[in-house]
């Protein structure tokens, strides 16, 4: 799977941006959707956890929906399968993020289509942790 057209430049400014809400983020220390938002967090980064089946993420509270969220969002970040991450950026959208993130291995051509159309930028099959520590 080939990834979005962003230069490394375009993605460091991407990752200069400070408050992430990760959408799928896990209370399983062991899956990457725990362990790459905790990284970004113990690296200066605002993680806003949104998962519905809990109240607490790495002491920090967790929103059952995107749009629970009361932050600002700079980034959304989806740990999500690619087939269901349409409604996941469709909500996101409400919230005016800077940027859509799917994570390595999710590419949703409808989901990032509708995001650019509201001037979103939007970065696919890419790993938050994998980018930060490549470029950082």
């Amino acid at each position: 799977m080939e990834h979005d057209s962003h230069t490394d430049d375009e993605i460091r400014d991407i990752l200069s941006l400070k408050n992430v809400a990760v959408i799928g983020m896990s209370k399983d220390d062991h899956k990457a959707a725990h362990y790459v938002p905790k990284y970004l967090s113990e690296t200066g980064f605002n993680i806003i956890p949104v998962n519905p089946t809990t109240d607490n993420i790495l002491g920090k509270k967790c929103y059952p929906s995107i749009s629970d969220v009361e932050d600002d969002i700079d980034i959304v970040d989806v740990f999500r399968p690619s087939e269901l991450v349409l409604p996941f950026v469709e909500a996101s959208l409400k919230k005016n993020p800077k940027v859509i993130w799917l994570q390595e291995g999710i590419h949703n051509l409808k989901a990032e289509e509708i995001a650019r159309k509201k001037g979103i930028k939007v970065v696919f099959n890419r790993c938050m942790l994998a980018e930060h520590k490549r470029l950082f």
